[in-house]
């Protein structure tokens, strides 16, 4: 496997790995199919991000995670989101992705790392959590788009 930086043209495949996890349905909060163009904006060429890394196997992207800046977030600390391809997860991928993640978050100055997580995501809940990530605010009444609610936990992580 191999890990590098996301580069614009890889947008269309994390654009379809991410709209197979939404089709899915039970761990992101995006319920409708999310473009090329929103894509390559929210997790590589954007403004707000700081860093995005994919997982590549045999040329196909099986995973990605992004940070950026986040305005709801104190000076210093970004936004995480990780999204592995169904039928890959539990295979370490967002656990070597994060490897990348920090040292690239360390380089650009920040101190610390928030992932909000829907709290009927049990799996990525745990995911995080074996990364050190710990709980810090809990929203039970937060819900989606199409009024389900399913509530959030937001995690940090200090680097």
């Amino acid at each position: 496997m191999i890990l590098r930086a996301a580069r614009a043209a890889d947008a269309g495949a994390m654009a379809d790995l991410q709209n197979g996890i939404i089709a899915l349905g039970g761990t992101t909060a995006y319920q409708q199919p999310r473009s090329v163009a929103e894509v390559r904006e929210s997790y590589i060429t954007g403004a707000d991000v700081i860093c995005c890394h994919v997982a590549e196997e045999e040329g196909r992207i099986l995973g990605f995670q992004s940070v950026g800046a986040h305005p709801g977030l104190p000076a210093g600390m970004a936004d995480i989101g990780t999204f592995v391809a169904s039928g890959h997860q539990r295979r370490g991928i967002g656990v070597r992705l994060f490897g990348a993640s920090r040292a690239a978050c360390r380089a650009a100055g920040i101190t610390a790392l928030n992932a909000t997580i829907r709290a009927d995501n049990p799996a990525g809940l745990a995911c995080y959590a074996r990364l050190g990530f710990a709980d810090y605010a809990h929203d039970p009444a937060w819900a989606l788009a199409d009024g389900r609610v399913v509530g959030r936990i937001s995690k940090r992580l200090d680097l």
